[in-house]
């Protein structure tokens, strides 16, 4: 005989009302797992930016020429190396988050010194690059005396490239661990220091555009200290175990994985490089520059929120893959991409509605700032993409898919949006409007094509690949170290 049927009715009901429940805890936990990584991560990185925008702020009231040349520096030639060494960082990040889930810790600390031993050898191979700046801007097509104060800028800026070698691997091998509260810190007295030191240096003894970039050096190297000391003297370790000749092993791997990590953030980062170089050969490029520049510093002040979830979705992603479960990676993408999107939005109708007023704080030049209005639109639109590309990226260095989306990045930005942007620009003459327009059509879709990837991936494969990585390179560690324990003395 069958039940009744309100009783069963009942009985839907509640086992409904369980399954919300527990889709509330799960996404209520796998929320602090999450903000305990993108917090930290989001504050830090606003606190790092900030040292460029301060920088930027103190140069704009040395002379129009000054910010221009700035703005040429840090938004080509110093992006232009950052996305390499970031880049290539975040093979540390698949290394580090993978090694993490699954426990196996005392290969952290070799995987870090590898990195420190790649990214160092290539820091030197790009430091002609700060030596030839003039002439390298000359060739490309800039103003003569903009590239001439550039010159200046890049030579006083070769300490900023050798600190993100150490920002940048010290960070990943603490975010693989959620001990990233310590960098937070750091990075909050940094930025103190830095608006404490350049005020007394630019505007108080007046001592000129030198100064300017000492300062920002300085506020660099400070947390790079704070964070080696961390690591380096006991709160780390499990996964530190002192320097070893085991990083010089085996570094092939590293590189190979590191040059395809490169690859594929760079390609990211170099895409608003060549909108501000395209922008360089129009009409009244000064002002354009300016413009452009402010727009791009604004929009990264909202890309550090991104590359806080960035890191938080790397990490998350990697450490579930590293301890073998496919459905927990799964949920937290669709947690962290849904969050940052939510920001994302509120931001968008942030900077839609007050346009040229947030110019004003970088210039009192009325022109560049009615430039910034006019680009405030397109600014917007950027904001909102950014709120999902760079998580799903995030997610591409915890899956170690670096080689796949450095292809899925030149076919987007390279094929499609920066051959429409010169389109839009020079031949229907929008300057640098379509030029932009471009660009955030290639974003568009990088994004496509990124949320597909993601969404047709077979999450238990990719399980069965980060358990053979990280036994394999795990294997090689542990057979160097018994090699060594094994040899009988002379």
């Amino acid at each position: 005989m069958e039940g009744d049927p309100k009783q069963k009715l009942l009985i839907t009901k509640e086992s409904s009302s369980e399954e919300e429940l527990t889709l509330v805890k799960r996404v209520w936990e796998e929320s602090k797992l999450m903000w305990v990584v993108a917090a930290p991560g989001i504050f830090t990185r606003f606190s790092t930016f900030g040292i460029n925008v301060i920088t930027q702020a103190f140069v704009g009231h040395i002379g129009s020429r000054e910010l221009a040349a700035f703005a040429l520096v840090y938004t080509v030639l110093v992006r232009f190396v950052n996305g390499i060494l970031l880049g290539m960082a975040t093979a540390l990040s698949t290394l580090c988050g993978q090694a993490f889930g699954a426990k196996e810790y005392g290969m952290m600390g070799v995987y870090l010194q590898r990195s420190w031993i790649v990214l160092f050898l290539t820091a030197f191979i790009l430091l002609p690059l700060f030596i030839f700046t003039r002439p390298i801007f000359i060739l490309l097509g800039q103003d003569e005396s903009i590239a001439e104060v550039a010159g200046t800028i890049s030579l006083w800026s070769i300490p900023i490239m050798f600190a993100f070698i150490v920002s940048f691997t010290c960070q990943t091998f603490l975010q693989s661990q959620s001990k990233n509260v310590i960098i937070a810190f750091l990075a909050a007295f940094s930025i103190i220091f830095h608006v404490c030191l350049s005020w007394l240096l630019v505007i108080k003894l007046n001592l000129g555009l030198p100064s300017a970039i000492v300062a920002t050096s300085l506020a660099y190297w400070i947390p790079n200290i704070g964070q080696l000391i961390f690591v380096t003297c006991g709160w780390c370790h499990e996964t530190w175990k002192g320097f070893s000749f085991l990083a010089f092993r085996e570094l092939w791997p590293v590189v190979k994985l590191s040059l395809s990590a490169g690859a594929m953030l760079c390609l990211e980062l170099w895409y608003n490089t060549i909108l501000v170089l395209l922008t360089g050969n129009m009409k009244n490029a000064e002002v354009e520059i300016d413009a452009l520049s402010i727009c791009l510093n604004i929009n990264g002040w909202e890309m550090m929120i991104s590359l806080g979830f960035m890191a938080a979705a790397s990490v998350r992603v990697a450490n579930e893959l590293g301890k073998g479960s496919a459905k927990a990676a799964k949920f937290s993408i669709v947690v962290t991409v849904l969050t940052s999107l939510t920001i994302g939005f509120l931001l968008f109708l942030f900077f839609l509605f007050f346009r040229e007023r947030l110019a004003y704080i970088f210039t009192s030049n009325k022109e560049v700032a009615d430039a910034v209005g006019d680009l405030s639109p397109l600014l917007s639109i950027s904001i909102l993409l950014n709120s999902v590309q760079p998580v799903l990226s995030g997610v591409a260095i915890g899956a170690g898919w670096q080689s796949i989306v450095a292809y899925v990045n030149i076919g987007c930005y390279y094929v499609v949006g920066i051959p429409v942007g010169i389109v839009l620009g020079k031949v229907i003459d929008l300057q640098v409007k379509g030029i932009w327009i471009g660009m955030l059509f290639g974003t568009f879709v990088q994004t496509l094509v990124l949320t597909i990837i993601t969404y047709k991936t077979n999450w238990d494969e990719q399980v069965n690949i980060a358990r053979n990585r990280v036994n394999r390179w795990s294997k090689m560690g542990n057979s160097d170290q018994e090699t060594k324990i094994n040899t009988p003395d002379d």
